[in-house]
Protein backbone atom coordinates (compact mmCIF):
# COMPACT_ATOMS: atom_id res chain seq x y z
CA UNK A 1 0.00 0.00 0.00
CA UNK A 2 2.89 2.79 1.05
CA UNK A 3 4.68 1.78 -2.52
CA UNK A 4 1.00 2.32 -4.52
CA UNK A 5 1.11 5.68 -2.62
CA UNK A 6 4.37 6.67 -3.08
CA UNK A 7 3.84 6.29 -6.93
CA UNK A 8 0.61 7.90 -7.10
CA UNK A 9 2.54 11.19 -5.11
CA UNK A 10 5.80 10.76 -7.80
CA UNK A 11 3.26 10.79 -10.88
CA UNK A 12 1.38 13.76 -9.01
CA UNK A 13 4.58 15.02 -8.98
CA UNK A 14 5.85 14.69 -12.65
CA UNK A 15 2.38 16.11 -13.68
CA UNK A 16 2.41 19.05 -11.63
CA UNK A 17 5.92 19.84 -12.88
CA UNK A 18 5.53 19.05 -16.28
CA UNK A 19 6.17 20.94 -18.98
CA UNK A 20 4.62 21.37 -22.09
CA UNK A 21 7.59 22.05 -25.05
CA UNK A 22 5.24 22.49 -28.29
CA UNK A 23 2.57 24.69 -27.69
CA UNK A 24 -0.04 24.63 -30.74
CA UNK A 25 -2.47 27.08 -30.66
CA UNK A 26 -6.51 25.95 -30.92
CA UNK A 27 -6.80 28.14 -34.07
CA UNK A 28 -3.62 28.75 -35.89
CA UNK A 29 -3.09 31.71 -37.85
CA UNK A 30 -4.78 32.22 -41.07
CA UNK A 31 -6.07 28.31 -40.86
CA UNK A 32 -2.70 26.93 -41.62
CA UNK A 33 -2.19 23.29 -40.36
CA UNK A 34 -0.01 22.24 -37.74
CA UNK A 35 2.90 20.96 -39.82
CA UNK A 36 4.71 17.64 -38.69
CA UNK A 37 7.67 18.92 -37.10
CA UNK A 38 5.20 20.52 -34.78
CA UNK A 39 7.54 24.07 -35.33
CA UNK A 40 5.35 26.99 -36.02
CA UNK A 41 8.52 29.35 -36.64
CA UNK A 42 9.87 27.90 -39.42
CA UNK A 43 13.11 28.74 -41.46
CA UNK A 44 13.51 26.42 -44.36
CA UNK A 45 17.17 26.08 -45.99
CA UNK A 46 18.32 24.49 -49.00
CA UNK A 47 21.99 23.14 -49.17
CA UNK A 48 23.89 20.63 -51.45
CA UNK A 49 26.45 18.27 -50.11
CA UNK A 50 28.44 17.87 -53.09
CA UNK A 51 26.87 19.54 -55.98
CA UNK A 52 24.99 16.25 -56.55
CA UNK A 53 23.11 15.78 -53.74
CA UNK A 54 21.29 18.43 -51.32
CA UNK A 55 17.96 18.70 -49.71
CA UNK A 56 15.70 20.75 -47.95
CA UNK A 57 15.86 21.37 -43.84
CA UNK A 58 13.72 22.96 -41.07
CA UNK A 59 15.03 25.14 -38.55
CA UNK A 60 13.13 26.28 -35.63
CA UNK A 61 13.19 30.37 -35.87
CA UNK A 62 12.16 30.58 -32.61
CA UNK A 63 14.17 28.26 -30.32
CA UNK A 64 17.62 28.51 -32.91
CA UNK A 65 17.92 24.29 -33.17
CA UNK A 66 18.04 22.53 -35.72
CA UNK A 67 16.61 19.58 -34.10
CA UNK A 68 13.75 19.48 -31.42
CA UNK A 69 14.44 20.61 -27.62
CA UNK A 70 14.35 16.49 -26.89
CA UNK A 71 17.71 15.81 -29.18
CA UNK A 72 15.72 12.66 -29.84
CA UNK A 73 15.45 14.70 -33.34
CA UNK A 74 18.91 15.86 -35.20
CA UNK A 75 17.27 17.67 -37.90
CA UNK A 76 14.26 18.45 -40.10
CA UNK A 77 13.32 17.94 -43.49
CA UNK A 78 11.13 18.37 -46.36
CA UNK A 79 10.32 14.52 -47.20
CA UNK A 80 11.27 13.20 -50.23
CA UNK A 81 13.34 16.00 -52.09
CA UNK A 82 16.74 15.32 -52.50
CA UNK A 83 17.45 17.43 -55.53
CA UNK A 84 21.42 18.07 -56.08
CA UNK A 85 22.00 21.62 -55.81
CA UNK A 86 18.78 23.84 -54.72
CA UNK A 87 19.78 26.95 -55.61
CA UNK A 88 16.71 28.90 -55.18
CA UNK A 89 13.44 29.09 -53.29
CA UNK A 90 10.63 30.78 -54.27
CA UNK A 91 8.30 31.68 -51.10
CA UNK A 92 4.50 31.97 -51.03
CA UNK A 93 3.62 31.65 -46.97
CA UNK A 94 0.29 32.39 -47.95
CA UNK A 95 -0.50 29.35 -49.55
CA UNK A 96 1.56 27.33 -47.76
CA UNK A 97 3.43 26.53 -50.61
CA UNK A 98 6.79 26.85 -52.19
CA UNK A 99 9.22 26.19 -55.27
CA UNK A 100 12.42 25.28 -55.38
CA UNK A 101 14.72 25.00 -58.15
CA UNK A 102 17.77 23.53 -58.94
CA UNK A 103 20.10 24.40 -60.69
CA UNK A 104 22.07 21.06 -61.14
CA UNK A 105 19.08 18.85 -62.41
CA UNK A 106 17.09 21.76 -63.99
CA UNK A 107 13.62 20.32 -61.52
CA UNK A 108 11.54 23.20 -60.06
CA UNK A 109 9.73 21.40 -57.23
CA UNK A 110 6.35 21.95 -55.33
CA UNK A 111 6.97 21.93 -51.34
CA UNK A 112 3.71 21.76 -49.69
CA UNK A 113 4.48 23.84 -46.04
CA UNK A 114 1.49 21.77 -44.08
CA UNK A 115 2.78 18.57 -44.74
CA UNK A 116 6.79 19.22 -45.10
CA UNK A 117 6.91 16.96 -48.26
CA UNK A 118 7.35 17.48 -51.90
CA UNK A 119 4.50 17.51 -54.12
CA UNK A 120 7.64 16.40 -56.78
CA UNK A 121 8.50 18.35 -60.18
CA UNK A 122 6.17 20.75 -61.78
CA UNK A 123 8.36 22.28 -64.38
CA UNK A 124 11.40 21.62 -66.04
CA UNK A 125 14.11 23.68 -67.04
CA UNK A 126 17.59 23.69 -68.34
CA UNK A 127 20.31 23.03 -65.43
CA UNK A 128 22.32 26.30 -64.31
CA UNK A 129 19.20 28.44 -65.89
CA UNK A 130 19.76 32.05 -64.47
CA UNK A 131 16.53 32.80 -63.67
CA UNK A 132 13.10 31.19 -62.82
CA UNK A 133 9.82 31.97 -61.21
CA UNK A 134 6.42 31.00 -60.60
CA UNK A 135 2.95 32.02 -60.30
CA UNK A 136 1.78 32.97 -57.13
CA UNK A 137 -1.05 29.96 -58.38
CA UNK A 138 0.96 27.81 -59.58
CA UNK A 139 -0.58 28.41 -63.05
CA UNK A 140 2.33 29.00 -64.59
CA UNK A 141 6.09 28.65 -64.04
CA UNK A 142 8.55 30.31 -66.27
CA UNK A 143 12.61 30.11 -67.19
CA UNK A 144 15.39 31.73 -68.69
CA UNK A 145 17.03 29.36 -70.70
CA UNK A 146 20.11 31.86 -71.52
CA UNK A 147 22.04 28.75 -72.47
CA UNK A 148 19.60 27.61 -75.31
CA UNK A 149 18.48 31.07 -75.80
CA UNK A 150 15.05 30.30 -75.27
CA UNK A 151 12.31 31.38 -72.42
CA UNK A 152 10.44 28.25 -70.92
CA UNK A 153 6.86 29.19 -69.95
CA UNK A 154 5.09 25.66 -68.35
CA UNK A 155 1.15 26.44 -68.11
CA UNK A 156 -1.77 23.92 -68.54
CA UNK A 157 0.19 20.70 -68.36
CA UNK A 158 2.25 21.91 -71.47
CA UNK A 159 5.69 23.64 -71.69
CA UNK A 160 6.41 25.94 -74.87
CA UNK A 161 9.96 27.16 -75.43
CA UNK A 162 9.82 30.26 -76.99
CA UNK A 163 13.38 31.87 -78.72
CA UNK A 164 15.23 35.26 -77.23
CA UNK A 165 18.58 34.58 -77.53
CA UNK A 166 20.87 35.72 -74.53
CA UNK A 167 17.70 35.70 -72.15
CA UNK A 168 18.72 36.36 -68.87
CA UNK A 169 15.58 37.48 -66.19
CA UNK A 170 12.46 36.45 -65.87
CA UNK A 171 9.35 38.06 -64.03
CA UNK A 172 5.81 37.46 -63.21
CA UNK A 173 3.59 39.90 -60.89
CA UNK A 174 1.63 38.56 -58.36
CA UNK A 175 -1.68 38.63 -60.45
CA UNK A 176 -0.06 36.33 -62.46
CA UNK A 177 -0.81 39.12 -65.82
CA UNK A 178 1.98 40.12 -66.80
CA UNK A 179 5.45 38.40 -67.80
CA UNK A 180 8.50 40.45 -68.48
CA UNK A 181 11.74 39.04 -69.86
CA UNK A 182 15.71 40.80 -69.98
CA UNK A 183 18.59 40.01 -72.08
CA UNK A 184 21.72 40.13 -71.37
CA UNK A 185 24.22 42.79 -72.41
CA UNK A 186 20.87 44.54 -74.43
CA UNK A 187 19.02 47.76 -73.90
CA UNK A 188 15.41 45.96 -75.02
CA UNK A 189 12.81 44.58 -72.67
CA UNK A 190 10.51 41.64 -73.91
CA UNK A 191 7.19 40.32 -72.74
CA UNK A 192 4.87 37.44 -73.44
CA UNK A 193 1.83 37.20 -75.09
CA UNK A 194 -0.95 34.76 -75.03
CA UNK A 195 -3.16 34.42 -78.37
CA UNK A 196 -7.15 33.22 -78.64
CA UNK A 197 -5.70 29.37 -80.27
CA UNK A 198 -7.73 29.19 -84.10
CA UNK A 199 -6.95 27.26 -87.03
CA UNK A 200 -6.09 30.49 -88.37
CA UNK A 201 -3.78 32.48 -86.27
CA UNK A 202 -2.74 36.06 -86.50
CA UNK A 203 1.15 36.87 -85.22
CA UNK A 204 1.48 40.13 -83.31
CA UNK A 205 2.59 42.64 -84.87
CA UNK A 206 6.77 42.40 -84.33
CA UNK A 207 6.79 39.47 -82.79
CA UNK A 208 10.13 37.94 -81.84
CA UNK A 209 8.77 34.44 -81.78
CA UNK A 210 5.46 32.08 -81.25
CA UNK A 211 5.43 28.96 -80.16
CA UNK A 212 4.05 26.33 -81.35
CA UNK A 213 4.87 27.03 -84.82
CA UNK A 214 1.78 26.12 -86.43
CA UNK A 215 -0.90 26.98 -83.89
CA UNK A 216 0.78 29.07 -81.52
CA UNK A 217 -0.20 29.92 -77.66
CA UNK A 218 2.41 32.10 -76.48
CA UNK A 219 4.24 35.47 -78.28
CA UNK A 220 7.59 36.96 -76.97
CA UNK A 221 6.90 40.57 -78.23
CA UNK A 222 8.89 44.00 -77.49
CA UNK A 223 8.13 46.78 -75.45
CA UNK A 224 8.46 50.25 -76.29
CA UNK A 225 10.57 52.43 -74.06
CA UNK A 226 14.25 53.71 -72.64
CA UNK A 227 16.01 51.58 -71.59
CA UNK A 228 19.83 51.09 -70.18
CA UNK A 229 20.68 47.34 -69.65
CA UNK A 230 17.49 46.58 -68.18
CA UNK A 231 17.84 43.85 -65.74
CA UNK A 232 15.21 43.42 -63.36
CA UNK A 233 11.81 44.41 -62.74
CA UNK A 234 9.57 45.06 -59.51
CA UNK A 235 5.93 45.62 -59.19
CA UNK A 236 4.17 48.37 -57.36
CA UNK A 237 1.67 47.31 -54.34
CA UNK A 238 -1.01 48.63 -56.28
CA UNK A 239 -0.28 46.76 -59.19
CA UNK A 240 -0.55 49.83 -61.28
CA UNK A 241 3.22 50.40 -62.19
CA UNK A 242 6.13 48.44 -63.32
CA UNK A 243 9.22 49.39 -62.09
CA UNK A 244 12.27 48.53 -64.63
CA UNK A 245 15.61 48.52 -63.26
CA UNK A 246 18.37 49.65 -65.85
CA UNK A 247 21.41 48.98 -64.59
CA UNK A 248 23.23 51.41 -66.84
CA UNK A 249 27.37 50.99 -65.91
CA UNK A 250 27.40 47.98 -63.64
CA UNK A 251 25.68 45.93 -66.51
CA UNK A 252 27.90 47.76 -68.94
CA UNK A 253 25.68 50.29 -69.89
CA UNK A 254 25.64 54.44 -70.06
CA UNK A 255 23.14 55.51 -67.22
CA UNK A 256 21.07 53.41 -64.27
CA UNK A 257 18.25 54.55 -63.63
CA UNK A 258 14.06 53.38 -63.38
CA UNK A 259 11.45 53.32 -66.44
CA UNK A 260 8.49 53.77 -65.03
CA UNK A 261 5.84 51.65 -66.98
CA UNK A 262 2.22 51.10 -66.98
CA UNK A 263 1.12 47.04 -66.00
CA UNK A 264 -2.17 46.79 -67.26
CA UNK A 265 -0.92 47.78 -70.49
CA UNK A 266 1.37 45.18 -70.60
CA UNK A 267 -0.98 41.98 -69.39
CA UNK A 268 -0.97 38.20 -71.32
CA UNK A 269 -3.96 39.16 -72.96
CA UNK A 270 -3.17 42.47 -74.37
CA UNK A 271 -2.18 41.71 -77.92
CA UNK A 272 -0.23 44.83 -79.93
CA UNK A 273 -1.77 45.40 -83.28
CA UNK A 274 0.86 47.47 -84.32
CA UNK A 275 4.84 46.84 -84.14
CA UNK A 276 5.40 48.13 -80.69
CA UNK A 277 8.69 49.67 -82.02
CA UNK A 278 7.18 51.59 -84.77
CA UNK A 279 6.83 55.24 -84.68
CA UNK A 280 3.49 56.10 -83.40
CA UNK A 281 2.76 53.01 -81.40
CA UNK A 282 1.07 52.99 -78.12
CA UNK A 283 3.60 53.76 -75.30
CA UNK A 284 3.63 51.72 -72.04
CA UNK A 285 5.08 54.37 -70.31
CA UNK A 286 3.26 55.65 -66.75
CA UNK A 287 2.92 59.12 -66.10
CA UNK A 288 5.43 60.84 -63.87
CA UNK A 289 6.24 63.39 -61.95
CA UNK A 290 9.34 63.94 -63.69
CA UNK A 291 11.22 62.61 -66.43
CA UNK A 292 10.92 59.08 -67.28
CA UNK A 293 13.00 57.31 -67.20
CA UNK A 294 14.39 58.53 -63.26
CA UNK A 295 18.44 58.26 -63.53
CA UNK A 296 19.84 56.15 -60.76
CA UNK A 297 23.72 58.07 -59.66
CA UNK A 298 24.29 55.36 -57.38
CA UNK A 299 22.77 52.30 -59.41
CA UNK A 300 20.29 50.10 -59.37
CA UNK A 301 19.53 45.92 -59.54
CA UNK A 302 17.09 45.61 -56.62
CA UNK A 303 14.35 48.20 -55.70
CA UNK A 304 11.92 47.08 -52.20
CA UNK A 305 8.59 49.98 -51.42
CA UNK A 306 6.65 50.74 -48.21
CA UNK A 307 4.21 52.56 -50.47
CA UNK A 308 5.53 56.26 -49.87
CA UNK A 309 9.16 55.41 -50.76
CA UNK A 310 11.30 53.03 -52.99
CA UNK A 311 14.53 51.94 -51.35
CA UNK A 312 17.08 51.09 -54.42
CA UNK A 313 19.89 49.34 -54.02
CA UNK A 314 23.03 49.21 -56.89
CA UNK A 315 26.68 49.96 -57.68
CA UNK A 316 27.99 52.74 -59.17
CA UNK A 317 31.88 53.73 -60.04
CA UNK A 318 33.19 56.16 -56.99
CA UNK A 319 34.04 58.49 -59.41
CA UNK A 320 30.99 58.72 -61.45
CA UNK A 321 29.08 60.11 -58.11
CA UNK A 322 28.02 63.96 -57.94
CA UNK A 323 30.34 65.69 -56.21
CA UNK A 324 30.35 65.58 -52.42
CA UNK A 325 27.72 62.78 -52.60
CA UNK A 326 29.91 61.00 -49.93
CA UNK A 327 32.01 63.42 -48.57
CA UNK A 328 34.76 61.99 -49.81
CA UNK A 329 37.38 62.47 -52.34
CA UNK A 330 36.44 60.26 -55.51
CA UNK A 331 38.99 57.55 -56.32
CA UNK A 332 39.33 57.00 -60.03
CA UNK A 333 40.25 53.28 -59.74
CA UNK A 334 37.41 51.91 -62.27
CA UNK A 335 35.94 50.10 -59.50
CA UNK A 336 32.52 49.55 -58.05
CA UNK A 337 30.79 50.11 -54.38
CA UNK A 338 27.52 50.11 -53.28
CA UNK A 339 25.01 52.16 -52.44
CA UNK A 340 21.60 53.13 -51.43
CA UNK A 341 18.83 55.55 -52.91
CA UNK A 342 15.78 56.46 -52.01
CA UNK A 343 12.94 57.81 -54.03
CA UNK A 344 9.68 59.58 -52.90
CA UNK A 345 6.39 57.62 -55.10
CA UNK A 346 4.88 60.52 -55.00
CA UNK A 347 7.43 63.02 -56.22
CA UNK A 348 10.16 61.02 -57.80
CA UNK A 349 12.51 62.87 -56.21
CA UNK A 350 15.77 60.80 -55.55
CA UNK A 351 18.39 60.89 -52.63
CA UNK A 352 21.73 61.51 -52.07
CA UNK A 353 23.05 57.75 -51.91
CA UNK A 354 24.52 56.43 -48.90
CA UNK A 355 27.51 53.58 -49.04
CA UNK A 356 26.55 50.30 -48.39
CA UNK A 357 27.72 46.99 -48.62
CA UNK A 358 29.49 46.48 -52.50
CA UNK A 359 28.59 43.20 -55.16
CA UNK A 360 25.38 42.70 -56.69
CA UNK A 361 22.91 43.16 -54.83
CA UNK A 362 19.68 40.84 -54.90
CA UNK A 363 17.24 41.38 -52.09
CA UNK A 364 15.72 43.92 -49.76
CA UNK A 365 13.96 43.27 -47.36
CA UNK A 366 12.30 44.67 -43.87
CA UNK A 367 12.34 43.75 -40.68
CA UNK A 368 11.82 44.03 -36.95
CA UNK A 369 12.70 47.43 -35.57
CA UNK A 370 12.69 49.77 -38.40
CA UNK A 371 15.47 47.95 -40.05
CA UNK A 372 16.04 46.69 -43.19
CA UNK A 373 18.11 44.10 -44.00
CA UNK A 374 20.17 44.58 -48.18
CA UNK A 375 21.78 41.04 -49.64
CA UNK A 376 24.46 41.27 -51.93
CA UNK A 377 26.88 38.63 -53.78
CA UNK A 378 31.20 39.10 -55.05
CA UNK A 379 31.69 41.61 -52.13
CA UNK A 380 35.31 41.26 -52.34
CA UNK A 381 35.73 42.76 -55.37
CA UNK A 382 34.66 46.10 -55.04
CA UNK A 383 35.70 49.47 -53.47
CA UNK A 384 35.76 48.51 -49.88
CA UNK A 385 37.83 45.89 -50.08
CA UNK A 386 40.56 47.69 -52.20
CA UNK A 387 40.75 50.66 -49.62
CA UNK A 388 40.82 48.07 -46.15
CA UNK A 389 37.33 48.97 -44.83
CA UNK A 390 34.69 46.19 -44.44
CA UNK A 391 33.77 44.40 -47.13
CA UNK A 392 31.28 41.62 -46.10
CA UNK A 393 28.49 41.29 -47.97
CA UNK A 394 25.36 42.25 -45.37
CA UNK A 395 24.03 45.27 -44.68
CA UNK A 396 21.76 46.76 -42.32
CA UNK A 397 20.04 49.88 -42.30
CA UNK A 398 18.08 51.78 -39.45
CA UNK A 399 15.20 53.51 -41.39
CA UNK A 400 15.02 56.57 -38.99
CA UNK A 401 14.53 59.87 -40.14
CA UNK A 402 17.69 59.89 -41.12
CA UNK A 403 19.24 56.10 -43.12
CA UNK A 404 22.26 55.19 -41.35
CA UNK A 405 23.31 51.82 -42.79
CA UNK A 406 26.41 49.16 -41.24
CA UNK A 407 27.95 46.29 -43.11
CA UNK A 408 27.13 43.23 -40.37
CA UNK A 409 29.30 41.68 -39.46
CA UNK A 410 30.32 45.00 -38.21
CA UNK A 411 34.74 44.98 -38.25
CA UNK A 412 37.59 46.21 -39.68
CA UNK A 413 39.66 43.86 -42.12
CA UNK A 414 43.36 43.03 -40.17
CA UNK A 415 42.13 44.49 -36.49
CA UNK A 416 41.03 43.21 -33.56
CA UNK A 417 37.30 42.27 -34.01
CA UNK A 418 36.98 39.11 -35.87
CA UNK A 419 33.76 37.21 -37.55
CA UNK A 420 31.90 35.63 -34.66
CA UNK A 421 31.56 32.37 -36.15
CA UNK A 422 33.77 31.85 -39.17
CA UNK A 423 32.66 29.12 -42.14
CA UNK A 424 34.93 25.95 -42.63
CA UNK A 425 37.21 28.45 -44.42
CA UNK A 426 38.83 30.08 -41.31
CA UNK A 427 38.21 33.26 -43.17
CA UNK A 428 38.08 35.62 -40.11
CA UNK A 429 36.85 38.78 -41.71
CA UNK A 430 34.93 37.70 -44.32
CA UNK A 431 31.82 35.47 -44.88
CA UNK A 432 31.61 34.99 -48.68
CA UNK A 433 28.54 35.42 -50.82
CA UNK A 434 24.94 36.44 -49.01
CA UNK A 435 22.77 34.63 -51.04
CA UNK A 436 19.81 33.59 -49.32
CA UNK A 437 18.24 36.08 -46.79
CA UNK A 438 14.83 35.99 -44.32
CA UNK A 439 12.97 38.02 -41.70
CA UNK A 440 11.38 35.72 -38.56
CA UNK A 441 8.73 38.58 -38.17
CA UNK A 442 8.02 39.66 -34.73
CA UNK A 443 10.91 37.17 -33.16
CA UNK A 444 13.14 40.24 -34.05
CA UNK A 445 15.72 38.49 -35.93
CA UNK A 446 17.18 37.49 -39.64
CA UNK A 447 18.35 34.52 -40.71
CA UNK A 448 21.18 34.15 -43.74
CA UNK A 449 22.62 31.93 -46.47
CA UNK A 450 26.13 34.13 -45.94
CA UNK A 451 29.03 31.95 -47.48
CA UNK A 452 27.56 29.13 -47.67
CA UNK A 453 26.43 28.34 -43.96
CA UNK A 454 23.29 29.35 -41.65
CA UNK A 455 24.01 33.08 -39.67
CA UNK A 456 21.43 35.00 -38.07
CA UNK A 457 21.11 38.27 -36.28
CA UNK A 458 19.31 40.18 -34.36
CA UNK A 459 16.99 42.97 -35.12
CA UNK A 460 17.76 45.32 -31.77
CA UNK A 461 14.17 44.69 -29.92
CA UNK A 462 13.51 43.35 -26.85
CA UNK A 463 13.06 39.29 -27.13
CA UNK A 464 9.65 38.45 -24.96
CA UNK A 465 9.14 34.90 -26.13
CA UNK A 466 10.24 32.60 -22.94
CA UNK A 467 11.43 29.74 -25.75
CA UNK A 468 13.82 31.67 -27.17
CA UNK A 469 17.52 31.49 -25.79
CA UNK A 470 17.54 34.90 -25.27
CA UNK A 471 14.68 35.81 -23.58
CA UNK A 472 14.66 38.68 -21.35
CA UNK A 473 17.34 40.60 -23.11
CA UNK A 474 17.55 43.07 -25.62
CA UNK A 475 20.34 41.93 -28.36
CA UNK A 476 22.18 45.42 -30.17
CA UNK A 477 20.80 45.44 -33.67
CA UNK A 478 23.29 43.69 -35.79
CA UNK A 479 24.62 41.31 -33.20
CA UNK A 480 25.01 37.84 -34.31
CA UNK A 481 23.09 34.60 -32.79
CA UNK A 482 25.26 31.45 -31.92
CA UNK A 483 24.72 29.31 -35.00
CA UNK A 484 26.08 26.14 -33.53
CA UNK A 485 23.06 24.32 -32.76
CA UNK A 486 21.68 25.16 -36.35
CA UNK A 487 24.49 24.92 -38.80
CA UNK A 488 24.11 22.20 -40.97
CA UNK A 489 26.03 19.97 -42.54
CA UNK A 490 26.93 21.51 -46.29
CA UNK A 491 26.91 24.10 -47.94
CA UNK A 492 23.77 26.14 -47.92
CA UNK A 493 22.16 28.02 -50.65
CA UNK A 494 18.96 29.85 -49.72
CA UNK A 495 16.47 30.74 -46.97
CA UNK A 496 12.74 31.32 -46.30
CA UNK A 497 10.78 32.01 -43.35
CA UNK A 498 7.61 29.29 -44.61
CA UNK A 499 5.48 30.38 -41.71
CA UNK A 500 5.60 34.43 -42.77
CA UNK A 501 2.23 36.21 -42.18
CA UNK A 502 2.51 37.70 -45.57
CA UNK A 503 3.92 36.71 -49.37
CA UNK A 504 5.12 40.24 -48.93
CA UNK A 505 7.46 39.90 -45.94
CA UNK A 506 9.47 37.31 -47.34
Amino acid sequence: MCSGLLLSVIALMLTACGQVLYKVPANNFAGRPIPPSGLLQRVMASYTSNGSSGGLQILDGLRDLRGNIQNTIPFFAISGYSSGNPSTIINYPEQSTGYVFSSSDGSLAQINYGKESTGGTVASFAPTSPSVTAAVDGSRFVGAQQGSGQLALSAGGAQYFLNLPDIDKVVVNAGNTVILAMVRNSDKLYRVVKLNVTNTPTYPPGYVDCQPILIPVYCVVPVTGTYDRPANASFSLDGNTVYVMNCGPECGGKTAGITFLQEGALTVDTIPTVDPLSPGAPSPLAATPGPNPVPIPGGITAVLSDGTTLYIAGQSLYSKLPSGALGTTPRADGLFTGYLTTMSLSTNAVSNPISIADGHHSKLLFADDSTMWIAAQQCANGERQATGQNYNCLTMVNLGSTLTATIIPNLTPGGATHVPFPNTNQNQYYYGSLTGLCWVQQYHKVFTAYGGQVHAFYTGGAIVDQNDPAHGNQPTAGTELDNTNFTIQGTVLDMAYIDALSNNAD
